[in-house]
């Protein structure tokens, strides 16, 4: 099964700049060995404002319980929080490869069917959504696609794309059939050092 999860940093005050960059140093050497295991298969860096120290880290374990072992492993964890959303398989997902290549994005989406569309409406939006993200992946923009846990009157799913810049993505997005059902937050991510994609290319 695979996890975003959401890794922020609060060094304690006082704490030498050497030992932060120690236990940098061997955050880094057991990313390298987590990602060899299978655990650790992507590491971005969300936005961040002037001070915040914070990860963004897709990982795989057989359960939560594996996980929370796994990033209990990591050197950081002694002055990080977690916080790990789980992932479900996405019948529309390509499961592309994760070589780096252009920018990357993170969207959430959030479809809100109305009162009044018919199962037979719903169905073939469903379907013209799924050739529409199928198309998009031969493409290169739709790297991999999960569903996020339900909330009560919608659906979610969190999708990973590809893009030369942001203003490309909106075209995109807003090719997707489902688009006038849905609501769309993006986080544009930067490359992370310890991103075990950089060892693929």
């Amino acid at each position: 099964m695979e996890y975003l999860v959401t890794m922020t940093t609060q060094v304690p005050e006082g704490t030498a700049d050497e030992v932060v960059e120690e236990v940098r140093r061997r955050e880094a050497a057991r990313s390298i060995e987590l990602a060899g295991q299978g655990h650790l298969l992507r590491l971005w860096r969300p936005p961040l404002q002037a001070g915040e120290w914070r990860t963004l880290g897709l990982f795989a374990a057989d359960d939560e319980m594996e996980l929370e072992a796994v990033l209990a492993s990591m050197p950081l964890r002694v002055w990080r929080s977690d916080q790990v959303v789980p992932l479900a398989a996405h019948p529309n997902d390509a499961g592309l490869s994760y070589e780096a290549h252009a920018k990357e994005f993170l969207t959430t989406f959030e479809v809100t069917v109305p009162d009044g569309a018919s199962e037979q409406e719903v169905a073939d939006i469903q379907a013209r959504e799924a050739e529409r993200t199928r198309d998009l992946a031969e493409e290169g923009h739709l790297v991999r696609l999960w569903m996020l846990p339900p909330t009560p009157g919608s659906w979610q799913a969190l999708g990973l794309w590809r893009a030369e810049d942001g203003d490309e993505l909106q075209v995109i997005l807003k090719s997707l059939p489902m688009g006038m059902w849905m609501t769309t937050e993006t986080t544009p991510l930067t490359e992370h050092p310890s991103d075990p994609a950089n060892s693929q290319v």
